[in-house]
């Protein structure tokens, strides 16, 4: 969990930044910029905070830590990519929306998961977590499959349902083999402690807050910065929001890795992948159902599902110990900064 200390100067920003994002918008880049920046900065620790805080409610109720790790923290840190894409199809850019989801989650596989392999090389030791990569890849072929004429609201819909059965699945399997897999051990361990319910509460409805206003004002910066620079506002949300509400998870992955729970770091991308596709895949369909962009279709779903493929096979397909070492880590990173830089020849 992120230092739960804010400093006084990030709010000074945050609210300045928010006034213009809110009653005066302007299209100065450089307050597009210090918005987007600020706005990612409080987005990050205001998730912690809402997490942090709902998990201790929920503990204070007598639930049990391990379904708070798989559900309240699970969904919590996909919060960022909810709250922008909700924001962004309610404003009428579903494809910031689309971009933060897939995006998001090929920062998770390429970048995160490369990078954090560089430095200590992972291995997966986990049963539930081999489970998870075939579901994983097939929610990934169906989420295709339904964008390939464009989001409706049924799509939205069946997706939610999906992300229901996906969480009682998971639950269950987590719950029947607590004692025997590390994957639910770790889980479990890294649930945060509990704290007095008027402060759990205090934390939760100051996260949700600044989730919601920093969420604002990340959105507005964008959708500025892509007007200005002549881009859509996919090319936006798969580059600069993609990367920045991806960052927590890449701190969590290499402090995970580093304490020697590999299988913990594996486990919060997959998860994340997940609650991308299902949750926040579907907030455009359910709120600015159409036509998905063409480059959506014949580049970038593609790129996903190839990451998604190496994935499977590096954890269950090749060898009956799954493994990510430094070389296949520096083959995944590689493969992204080469995606970004193909987004960045088509804008050019």
């Amino acid at each position: 969990m992120i230092n739960s200390s804010l400093p006084l100067i990030c709010f000074r920003l945050w609210f300045f930044v928010a006034q213009y994002a809110i009653f005066e918008p302007t299209k100065n880049m450089l307050i597009d910029f210090l918005a987007l920046v600020v706005g990612l900065v409080v987005l990050v620790y205001a998730a912690d905070w809402f997490v942090e805080g709902a998990s201790s409610i929920a503990r204070n109720f007598g639930v049990s830590p391990l379904l708070i790790g798989l559900t309240i923290v699970g969904l919590g840190t996909s919060a960022p990519e909810i709250l922008v894409s909700s924001l962004a199809s309610f404003q009428g850019n579903p494809g910031l929306a689309v971009g933060n989801a897939i995006g998001s989650n090929i920062a998770n596989m390429g970048l995160i998961l490369g990078v954090t392999a560089l430095i200590v090389p992972l291995a997966f030791h986990s049963g539930l977590l081999k489970r998870e990569l075939p579901v994983l890849m097939l929610i990934s072929i169906g989420c295709y499959v339904l964008a390939l004429d464009g989001l409706s609201v049924f799509d939205g819909v069946l997706m939610l349902l999906s992300l229901v059965v996906f969480l009682f699945w998971l639950v269950r399997s987590a719950m029947s083999e607590r004692k025997n897999d590390i994957l639910a051990q770790e889980v479990e361990a890294e649930v945060p402690e509990t704290m007095p319910n008027n402060k759990a509460w205090i934390f939760f409805v100051v996260g949700l807050f600044g989730l919601l206003i920093s969420s604002k004002a990340l959105v507005w910066a964008a959708v500025n910065i892509a007007h200005t620079m002549g881009v859509s506002d996919l090319v936006i949300g798969l580059t600069i929001v993609a990367l920045g509400t991806s960052l927590p998870e890449l701190a969590a992955s290499i402090g995970s890795v580093l304490k020697g729970e590999d299988d913990l770091a594996v486990g919060n991308v997959i998860g994340s992948n997940v609650y991308n596709l299902l949750a926040v895949f579907s907030l455009p369909a359910l709120i600015a159902p159409g036509p998905v962009d063409a480059t959506v279709i014949s580049r970038d779903f593609p790129v996903l599902l190839v990451f998604t493929g190496v994935l499977f096979i590096l954890g269950v397909g090749l060898s009956k110990a799954g493994k990510i070492n430094r070389l296949e880590g520096g083959g995944l990173l590689a493969a992204y900064l080469f995606y970004q830089w193909t987004i960045y020849q088509s804008v050019i």
